[in-house]
């Protein structure tokens, strides 16, 4: 007989051997994680498209990124290691496959520094096959997230200084308002027997001014003027 060639496992078959080891199709591995997809818990977030000559899915993805770049970029880099110490998040993957090809993106937080980062991001793109497909990882954007982070603070403060400077100034109007509106009332007295609503220097006063009714006179009291009396629609003759 022939001898028999041992041939390489298929990346789909080697990530199922490993399934206790690598990632679930939602991101999410058998070890202890510290870290999510929470942009609170990560400085940088790195986003790749991915394109495929096939038909693949998320446990495909995340099998491709961690096995073709184990051993790449050094032990300090190693995913697994730093998914486990929470220096990255979980691996968010969508995709869309259609008429045989599929598209998506690949989504990795992470708290490492910014030279770190940068060497994680390249090293996405060293992945070219996924599955029993070709592939192609284009990193898009590293954000970073304290940038966004700050720029929401800022105009969460503004939004809240407005309200607050229109809060006081209607506060100081109201009060203003309501201490003018109260010496006004006290101000107020009634004449004669009708008791007409008038002003407090009535009886004092050489000549009055007559006017309609209650409000006339509050009106003229706030402008300061005293010698005012309201006929309400009566005949009035003063004394």
């Amino acid at each position: 007989h022939a001898p028999r060639i041992a041939r390489r496992p298929r990346i789909g078959l080697a990530l199922a051997r490993e399934a206790a080891r690598v990632p679930r199709a939602d991101g999410s591995s058998s070890g202890n994680q510290t870290m999510s997809n929470d942009p609170s818990a990560a400085k940088y977030q790195i986003r790749a498209r991915i394109s495929a000559e096939g038909v693949i899915d998320k446990p495909d993805v995340v099998g491709a990124v961690f096995g073709q770049t184990e051993g790449l970029l050094g032990d300090e880099l190693d995913l697994r290691d730093l998914q486990k110490s929470g220096r990255i998040g979980r691996i968010e993957v969508e995709i869309d496959s259609r008429k045989g090809k599929s598209e998506g993106e690949i989504v990795i937080p992470s708290s490492l520094d910014q030279v770190e980062t940068a060497i994680l991001a390249s090293g996405l793109e060293t992945v070219d096959r996924i599955g029993p497909c070709r592939a192609k990882i284009e990193v898009v954007s590293v954000e970073d997230i304290r940038i966004s982070k700050r720029q929401k603070v800022v105009d969460r403060a503004k939004e809240i200084l407005g309200r607050l400077q229109e809060e006081s100034k209607g506060v100081g109007l109201d009060l203003t308002e309501a201490v003018r509106k109260a010496v006004q009332v006290e101000d107020i007295t009634t004449y004669g027997p009708e008791h007409l609503p008038a002003g407090p220097n009535v009886d004092q006063a050489d000549a009055l001014i007559v006017v309609e009714g209650r409000s006339d006179v509050l009106n003229l009291l706030r402008c300061g003027i005293k010698n005012v009396i309201a006929v309400e629609g009566r005949a009035f003759r003063r004394p």
